[in-house]
């Protein structure tokens, strides 16, 4: 059953960035566009981690998974159903953080996306919104892939995960808009 719809979460948030950072580079190659060199900058000084660490995360989520698969195989006689509950609880919230943790990246991605959207080489405009319409892809997924794996459990833990996935899908959402509205303001559309 893996990789699943998280991995493949994280790997579009691989692309957004590597989209991303092509956009920053052809900004940075222009005096034209030295306006953006500075947002530019860091989005390429971020992007080898953050290609990184969101393959990484693919790969987290399929481990995730398994340990939920591994934890509902655990014995089901009466001696062990509180062990096997427990660890289908605790597998089951690890499922959930790391898509939570790709849900976050993207809409941290998403935020510098637009500062970049606002001065970027004009030229590269579509590739950036590309960026963004597949990072809020890759939170939109994720969100799904949060929810669930928290729809049936309860617990403070099952809050504060919720709370953070609302929060940041929130903010992917505004983020987006502003966005779309940059870049089309820009090409005149």
């Amino acid at each position: 059953p893996t990789p699943g719809g998280g991995s493949v979460a994280a790997l579009c948030l691989a692309h957004a960035h590597s989209l991303a950072t092509m956009v920053a580079r052809l900004t940075v190659a222009s005096d034209k566009w030295s306006d953006g060199h500075a947002i530019a900058s860091t989005v390429i000084e971020q992007s080898d981690v953050a290609i990184r660490d969101s393959l990484a995360l693919a790969d987290r989520d399929a481990d995730a998974f398994d340990s939920v698969m591994t934890a509902y195989r655990m014995p089901k006689d009466e001696a062990a159903r509180q062990s096997r509950s427990d660890a289908i609880r605790k597998a089951t919230i690890g499922a959930a953080r790391v898509p939570l943790e790709t849900l976050i990246s993207a809409s941290e991605l998403i935020h510098l996306l637009l500062d970049l959207s606002l001065a970027c080489n004009r030229n590269a405009l579509t590739d950036l919104a590309s960026s963004a319409e597949l990072a809020h892809t890759a939170a939109r997924m994720a969100e799904m892939n949060v929810r669930v794996n928290t729809d049936y459990l309860e617990g403070e833990d099952v809050d504060e995960i919720e709370h953070r996935a609302n929060e940041a899908m929130g903010r992917c959402n505004v983020a987006l808009d502003d966005v779309r509205a940059s870049f089309r303001s820009r090409l005149g559309w």
